[in-house]
């Protein structure tokens, strides 16, 4: 069956990411004997003509669509996603009868809602790749499903999660927009963020690829793709159990070495690991450190304190990796006195970038969620398929705004709103710069190191 799968991904900041998750499903079909395209919307200039020409050449007999997010979550420039996934439905109505579903992360948190506002056939909630396998199967011989929402049904095993069917085209595009290019180690996450859809949509528990195949996948990326850099997108790359390590240790053990980052928790680390993690490439962390004083960190559920984020930014400091951060203001017990005592905080935090954030984005099903209806910031019946906000009833929206404007306008390491430079980070890429590139705030010696990375 011709099989043509779409990437309606669009967001950019802080730089373009490479869309797995439709890479994934691919290989899940080709190796189901499917004939399979990938298009990604983001990479034809966000064209509907460039979609619809693609579907007139190829024929699809289904067409795919992930849905990677639903918005950007980012109070200060929202930003909706799924008008545009709408729209590509749209069009695809106007040069094909074929059936159009839908799947995604950001499809499997409002699948129904989303369905209803796209138009598209059908749905897939959950992890896809059997699921779409079983779909098109069934296609190829006429049958459809009398429900348009499929699943979700049992999680893979990690054993049985696949390796991406990495598309040349694809990877042409992402190489020359930063070689940010991104592999999966794991899915699921132990930790219990109120804010957060990773437990809904991965499951609470840990399940580890086996790390040969990921060595594989690195191995083909620099050895075929020519890639660059790599980025885990794991929710978070240093788990609990320490499966992460199992990666570790085989890259060091076959002496694969190259550029690479991921999201960390500031927990669990010790000289000896980011040692290790630095003699396999690690070139830069992102912390997820979510709240800037203890108050707000025990109330968004967090297991450590502000002084785990302190030591953990210094750990990476003297191992010189670059590190970022990523702190939310008007969460769960925010109040005029947190918010002072947090950027005063944050102020301690040396030799990193700090991207600030204002509000939370509300998910559905979520503990946030409960706290906003509890609180009346959302009403039971509220859907949240449009970007909807918490913000602590005991601060002022206006207020918190001029107050972080105030107080980190003049600090250059610390970055309010948190696109504000994403503009000059796509111009550096463009110049043929590579990776995260915010690590150029912290240090001349860190730019000097970037410029030996950029083409000659």
């Amino acid at each position: 069956m011709r099989i043509l799968l779409i990437s309606s991904n669009i967001a950019m900041s802080p730089y373009p990411i490479y869309p797995l998750g439709v890479s994934m499903i691919a290989g899940a079909l080709t190796t189901a004997g499917h004939e399979v395209r990938q298009f990604d919307f983001l990479q034809q200039d966000k064209s509907m003509d460039a979609i619809a020409q693609e579907i007139k050449q190829f024929n699809p007999e289904l067409i795919g669509i992930s849905v990677r997010n639903i918005d950007n979550a980012n109070l200060m420039n929202e930003q909706f996603y799924i008008e545009v996934v709408r729209d590509i439905v749209k069009k695809i109505r106007e040069v094909s009868g074929s059936k159009v579903i839908m799947g995604g992360a950001g499809f499997s948190l409002i699948p129904g809602l989303i369905l209803e506002e796209t138009g598209a056939d059908y749905g897939i909630v959950g992890e896809g790749e059997s699921l779409v396998v079983n779909f098109a199967d069934n296609a190829a011989r006429g049958i459809y499903p009398a429900e348009r929402l499929i699943g979700p049904e049992t999680r893979l095993f990690g054993a049985d999660i696949p390796s991406a069917k990495y598309d040349e085209q694809l990877m042409e595009y992402y190489l020359h927009s930063g070689n940010i290019i991104s592999v999966q180690t794991k899915r699921g996450c132990t930790c219990k963020c109120v804010y957060c859809s990773y437990p809904l949509l991965e499951g609470s528990k840990i399940r580890q690829r086996d790390a040969g195949s990921v060595v594989d996948d690195i191995e083909l990326l620099f050895n075929k793709h020519k890639a660059k850099y790599i980025f885990f997108i794991d929710s978070v790359f240093n788990d609990d159990g320490g499966a992460y390590l199992g990666v570790i240790k085989e890259m060091l053990r076959r002496k694969v070495t190259v550029p690479w980052t991921g999201f960390f928790k500031p927990r669990g680390l010790t000289d000896e690991i980011v040692e290790m993690m630095k003699q396999t490439g690690l070139i830069a962390v992102e912390i997820g450190s979510d709240a800037p004083s203890d108050i707000t960190l025990k109330r968004l559920g967090k297991a450590f304190s502000f002084r785990d984020i302190v030591e953990c930014n210094d750990l990476f400091a003297r191992h010189g990796v670059a590190t970022s951060h990523y702190f939310m203001f008007g969460g769960p017990g925010e109040t005029r006195e947190t918010v002072y005592a947090g950027i005063e905080n944050i102020k301690r935090l040396e030799k990193s970038v700090i991207f600030i954030f204002m509000g939370i984005r509300i998910l559905p099903d979520t503990a946030l969620a409960k706290i906003a209806i509890n609180e009346k910031v959302i009403s039971p019946e509220d859907g949240m398929l449009r970007p909807t906000y918490y913000i602590s009833p005991s601060v002022d929206k206006k207020w918190l705004e001029e107050t972080l404007t105030e107080a980190f306008s003049k600090m250059r390491h610390c970055i309010f709103p948190p696109d504000a430079i994403d503009d000059s980070l796509r111009v550096l890429h463009k110049m043929g710069y590579t990776g995260t590139l915010w690590d150029m705030l912290l240090s001349r010696d860190s730019t000097r190191r970037r410029k030996r990375n950029a083409p000659e």
